[in-house]
């Protein structure tokens, strides 16, 4: 791949950062509520939203800035056609569960629609048609068998040969009037609300455990306590995995998307490929012009190439379409994935009434969250929900997630291994400045990195959630987890979880 004429923005930072969202101090002392939510993006917001204005009083923890995890780093799109997927759900759900699937995604869309023209949210909202598109007729096939399940299930789709894109396309499937919008534009008002109506909000508040009871206590790194009725854990991947095996349910992906101004114009709409590697294509408001995000590359998390690699792979692919005039903006997301592809919504186990989850959103968040609040509220109000049975957490469909189950976590375990085997990559020495590599330090595997300063920062590479060796993210400048996601800034602290407690520093003797 031919290097381009761009400078790739160093620090990745999605266009929407921009929106200021205001800031809340730490938890500073034990305290007392009815419901803690613990997660400040989609889900967390618009649950802590919904349940302040049932009369609970709500506290909503934060491990770092609010909208700040996948949330922020969302290509925002609010839509009920995740791939080619109601084939498969029909397949292994049957029909009555694929279909509760879309409607519980196209109640969260209406949602979200209804709330931001009521409120009148000026939240770059659009209302555009999906499309999935296929270059192969393998693809080709599988989008047909998709068309034949929209049509048992009544949902709006048509099958057609083009795009409006220099690709040649086999078949394209389309899902009429689904939408877009700018997230922290959409969550600001919300949170708004919320603090008008008395919820709290700590950021910067790691919830590291759970005690059970009639009334639990979430307990932050420093030892405070939140007493409450209810715990909602909206945390992305939950904090207190160990009380469901979550870690051995899902496995997470990161994805990639880069903000670029084109040369021509966009025509309009959302669009997926059905083939790999994955693309998507789609326009927002930016600067009284028009930023284009594309996005894909997909990969399970601290496995693969050089993630820089991914960048320069979309960079390629958007000038190749559109023509690159400026690239101000990229970012990565982290998705998790559950073993048949539904998310885990509702208690965190069978036994454990009060303490609710809500991940395995896949890339979906902004539907997949609005409905996790929806439904979370209904269970907390004893409210008959229509999607509770789909979303409970304690289901173990057999097809496919028995074969899903051993694969997941026999990469894990393979992982495991080959962490602690590998040899050192460099030595310290051999580190240019912005570099990051495993070095060897006093006999042991250490990673190292090297800032712009020429300040060499060594962590011990151990995971602290299970132990697993982290591996150097170069277009990040993280350390991640290959075999459950969490994921550590180049000093060591918790970037993403299940990890709550950073990597350990190395001091050389």
């Amino acid at each position: 791949m031919q290097s381009s004429k761009f400078t790739m923005p160093r620090f990745p930072e999605p266009y929407w950062k921009e929106e200021e969202i205001p800031s809340f101090e730490k938890l500073k002392s034990d305290t007392a509520t009815d419901i803690a939510v613990v997660g400040g993006g989609i889900t967390g917001i618009t649950a802590a939203y919904l349940l302040v204005k049932e009369g609970f009083n709500v506290s909503l923890l934060e491990s770092g800035s609010l909208i700040n995890g996948t949330t922020g780093h969302t290509t925002a799109k609010v839509t009920a056609q995740h791939g080619l997927l109601y084939d498969d759900l029909i397949s292994h759900l049957g029909e009555e569960k694929a279909l509760a699937y879309y409607q519980s995604q196209a109640e969260a869309l209406h949602f979200i629609r209804s709330i931001t023209s009521q409120r009148k949210i000026e939240c770059d909202f659009s209302n555009e048609d999906a499309f999935i598109y296929a270059e192969s007729s393998k693809s080709a096939k599988k989008l047909e068998k998709e068309m034949e399940a929209y049509q048992k299930l009544g949902i709006s789709g048509e099958l057609s040969e083009s795009i409006p894109f220099n690709i040649d396309t086999k078949a394209v499937l389309s899902m009429k009037n689904q939408a877009q919008f700018h997230p922290l534009k959409y969550l600001k008002p919300l949170l708004r609300d919320f603090l008008d109506a008395g919820g709290k909000v700590y950021e910067h508040t790691t919830a590291a455990d759970i005690e059970e009871g009639e009334n639990a206590r979430v307990v932050t790194n420093e030892g405070f306590k939140v007493q409450c009725k209810h715990v909602v854990i909206a945390s992305h991947f939950p904090f207190a995995d160990f009380k469901g095996f979550y870690f051995a349910k899902m496995h997470p992906e990161r994805s990639y998307s880069i903000g670029v101004k084109t040369k021509k114009d966009f025509p309009g709409g959302m669009y997926f490929s059905a083939d790999k590697p994955a693309r998507s294509l789609r326009s927002t408001p930016f600067n009284g012009g028009e930023l284009i995000i594309v996005g894909g590359e997909s990969h399970k998390t601290g496995q693969g190439i050089n993630t820089v690699k991914h960048y320069e792979a979309l960079e390629e692919f958007a000038e190749e379409m559109l023509g690159i005039t400026d690239y101000p903006y990229r970012w990565s997301s982290q998705d998790l994935f559950t073993l048949d592809m539904v998310p885990f919504i509702g208690p965190i186990t069978s036994k454990q009434k009060n303490i609710y989850v809500a991940t395995g959103f896949r890339k979906w968040g902004m539907t997949h969250g609005t409905a996790a609040a929806l439904l979370i509220k209904d269970l907390i109000v004893n409210k008959e929900n229509p999607y509770a049975h789909l979303y409970n957490p304690a289901r173990f469909e057999a097809d496919p997630s028995i074969k899903k189950f051993i694969a997941t976590n026999t990469n894990v375990a393979a992982h495991m291994v080959k962490g602690k085997l590998e040899p050192a990559e460099k030595k310290k020495e051999e580190l240019k400045a912005d570099e990051g590599a495993v070095v060897k330090i006093d006999g042991k595997r250490t990673g190292a990195y090297k800032d712009e300063n020429g300040k060499l920062h060594l962590i011990d590479r151990t995971c602290t959630h299970m132990g697993c060796e982290c591996e150097w993210n170069e277009a990040e400048r993280t350390w991640d987890c290959p075999c459950h996601g969490s994921r550590f800034s180049y000093k060591g602290e918790v970037v993403e979880g299940p990890a709550v407690k950073p990597l350990k520093k190395v001091k050389p003797k």
